[in-house]
């Protein structure tokens, strides 16, 4: 651990925002792979329109989520100094760009789960395995947003 910690200042009563706000969609976007796995499977319609609510819960509130990350990954300068919150940031965005595609696509014909729908679920569940991974870094091994008694 770092002698001196990194403050958010995307924080509410030093809480920073942007880890208490990605859990949603996060869980979001990986249940839509199983969303997607069980259309394929059984053929139901019911999979489909609840993939369409997974990905844009996912979708728009990665989103959200984000825009506090950045708050601190353009205001913090210690934070623009490392080059794991930009490649966390840079991967979030290509990440959560898939998933603007995805949900967008659902939308236009909610039956457009395979193959596209399904490949673009995998990968974007791979992303944020590894923007994930990055974000860990950023705090057991930089201290980002931490408070050290």
């Amino acid at each position: 651990m770092p002698e001196e910690t990194i403050r958010s200042r995307a924080a509410l009563g030093g809480h920073p925002l942007h880890p208490a706000m990605v859990h949603f969609p996060v869980a979001a976007l990986f249940g839509l792979v199983a969303t997607d796995v069980a259309f394929v499977l059984t053929g139901d319609i019911f999979w489909a329109r609840a993939g369409l609510w997974l990905s844009g819960v996912g979708t728009f509130g990665g989103w959200l989520a984000s825009l506090f990350g950045l708050v601190d990954l353009f205001t913090v300068r210690r934070i623009r100094r490392l080059m794991t919150g930009w490649c966390h940031a840079l991967l979030a965005v290509m990440m959560l760009s898939l998933a603007s595609l995805n949900w967008l696509q659902r939308y236009i014909a909610s039956e457009a789960v395979f193959p596209w729908g399904l490949y673009i679920s995998l990968l974007t569940a791979a992303l944020i395995a590894v923007t994930g991974w990055l974000g860990g870094l950023l705090v057991y091994e930089h201290a980002v947003g931490v408070e050290v008694d």
